[in-house]
């Protein structure tokens, strides 16, 4: 313990100095990385420039303030627009959004009055620009491009119970893909690349839209603007664009289309039943298949029928489980039938074939009908005596059905690619295959949409125009999280370098969410004179040395 005497002498040290040297902490975490992508791709500079807008009457720009709004989404906070204020108060706002700006500019007053400019725009034609001018920067070519839709459920009624406004989406209830059919809901549709799984197109549509309906409208409408813009050879879809109508107005406007033939169709139904697995040649690990021609809603078309070895262990799985139990439910029901008395033996033999073709798991060895003499008195009968009734009786022995469970199997380890690309030179059976697969990309795209932690959860706004326009931004983050996430990992391949993975070993593909996960932590000192990083790895100088020196300065000390 200090003497009094020497604290006094401490306590002089600092009453005879100048005052401690004030400073603050501020959270980078993953925003550096976000907030460098953002200017890369130029999006604040090409919304200000596509928007006008009196920079004398607002500190924040519209291009700032959608910044704001993808590094709120992008910091997956799950943050509300009347608290994105509250989010930034422990961010360095100048750093990442520009000089000047400070938390209490971006307020919701100005994000709503932003969203308003996106709206009246026009959020998908914006979109489209700005997805152009993204993918331009990234030198990327988008072969195929996939297209599919999600919906989002509202909190209200909204224009529900009223005919909306022209260019207004209808937000009323439709077919739910999170299951609550009975809220009102908004759906979007996006077409996205398949290089890195950029967005290229949104378009917001009302609760009750169909994929079937609103597919082809959407094609129609866009495809020659993607096709300038981007050098699309090929739609791709699920098997929602694949009627005879649709392919047939596809094939008509000379747009090459892949999408998957549903067994629903007869034609398809019947290729996978009779398909020999044996002719059929490999594709890709884990995939073989064959090419047939086929016609269908007058279109000429390629079907490659493929075998999945990964869909066939998932199809083993169940169909034990499910041969094992409905197995044992036909062999009661068989059980059952041969306790019954039929008035002849037609008609008994009549019954066991309407049975034996409803059965699906169990099959009929042998069988024979049993004549059954009835008599009234009791007692053993005399050998003279007539009966009173004659009824007929089965009686059958089941087996397993090897065969039908081979069948389910094959059925359930094949689907068919249908195009109208004839010529196996422009694209291969095995281009076909990989073009078609590539429909993950916006499946996992709407993954990332519908995570808790991200804006979907924020569709509250008060008019229906803000949450198409919010539905935009939403996007806007898929498309930064998609560029970084591609870049990224092309970097680490180019330059032969690795990241850490969850389980501690080297790989050069690592989610952007992970990556976004091994940031957190990493801090600003803001002190008088000087601003300084903390909590830097070697980890995390990797992924800043792969991106390149605008990276690296949102992560570096320098004087304030």
């Amino acid at each position: 313990m200090l003497s009094i005497p020497k604290m006094r002498y401490f306590e002089g040290l600092f009453h005879h100095h100048e005052p401690p040297m004030t400073y603050e902490s501020k959270v980078i975490d993953q925003l550096g990385l976000v907030a460098a992508m953002i200017d890369e791709l130029e999006l604040p500079q090409q919304i200000d420039q596509a928007l006008v807008q009196d920079m004398e009457q607002r500190t924040l720009s519209i291009g700032q303030a959608v910044k704001a709004m993808i590094l709120n989404g992008l910091g997956f906070v799950n943050q509300r627009l009347y608290l994105v204020s509250q989010f930034f108060e422990s961010k360095p706002t100048e750093r990442l959004i520009g000089e000047g700006i400070k938390s209490e500019h971006i307020n919701d007053d100005a994000l709503g009055r932003a969203l308003d400019a996106l709206y009246d725009y026009g959020v998908t034609a914006l979109f489209s620009k700005l997805a152009t001018h993204a993918t331009s920067r990234l030198g990327l070519r988008s072969r195929f491009v996939h297209l599919d839709s999600t919906s989002f459920h509202v909190d209200g009624a909204y224009n529900s119970e009223s005919s909306p406004a022209e260019g207004v989406v209808h937000i009323r209830p439709g077919y739910s893909r999170d299951h609550r059919p009975e809220l009102n809901q908004v759906v979007l549709a996006l077409i996205v690349e398949q290089q890195a799984g950029i967005p290229l197109l949104m378009k917001p549509l009302s609760g009750n839209s169909s994929d079937k309906a609103d597919f082809p409208a959407l094609i129609q409408a866009h495809l020659d603007q993607l096709q300038q813009a981007h050098g699309v050879d090929y739609v791709v879809s699920d098997s929602a664009l694949y009627s005879g109508d649709h392919i047939q107005w596809l094939d008509g406007q000379g747009t090459r289309f892949i999408t998957r033939a549903p067994e629903t169709i007869k034609m398809a139904r019947e290729a996978i039943e009779t398909a020999d697995l044996d002719h059929m040649e490999p594709l890709e690990e884990g995939y073989q298949g064959y090419a047939i021609e086929a016609h269908y809603g007058s279109v000429k078309q390629r079907w490659l029928l493929v075998h999945s070895r990964a869909a066939a262990q998932r199809a083993k799985k169940t169909l034990q489980k499910r041969s094992l139990r409905e197995g044992e439910e036909e062999v009661k029901a068989l059980q059952k039938l041969m306790r019954q008395g039929f008035s002849c033996a037609e008609d008994a033999t009549a019954a066991l074939g309407t049975f034996e073709a409803s059965l699906k798991w169990i099959q009929i060895a042998d069988y024979e009908i049993e004549k059954k003499l009835h008599y009234e008195a009791v007692g053993r009968p005399a050998a003279d005596a007539e009966p009173d009734r004659i009824s007929y009786a089965i009686c059958a022995r089941a087996s397993s059905s090897l065969e039908r469970y081979e069948q389910k199997l094959i059925r359930k380890s094949m689907f068919i690619i249908a195009t109208n690309e004839l010529d196996e030179q422009a694209l291969s059976n095995l281009e076909l295959l990989q073009g078609y697969k590539g429909q993950v990309r916006v499946e996992r795209g709407f993954r990332f949409l519908k995570d808790p932690l991200f804006l979907a959860s924020s569709l509250f706004l008060k008019k229906e125009e803000r949450i198409m326009a919010l539905l935009m931004v939403m996007t806007l983050c898929l498309l930064v999280y998609a560029a970084l996430e591609w870049r990224i990992r092309e970097g680490l391949r180019e330059q032969g370098q690795s990241f850490v993975d969850q389980k501690g070993q080297p790989t050069q593909h690592p989610s952007a969410r992970w990556v976004f996960q091994y940031f957190v932590g990493i801090h600003l000192l803001i002190m008088a004179h000087q601003q300084i990083v903390l909590n830097l790895k070697d980890e995390h100088l990797i992924i800043l040395r792969v991106l390149g020196p605008p990276y690296q300065k949102q992560y570096s000390a320098f004087p304030t």
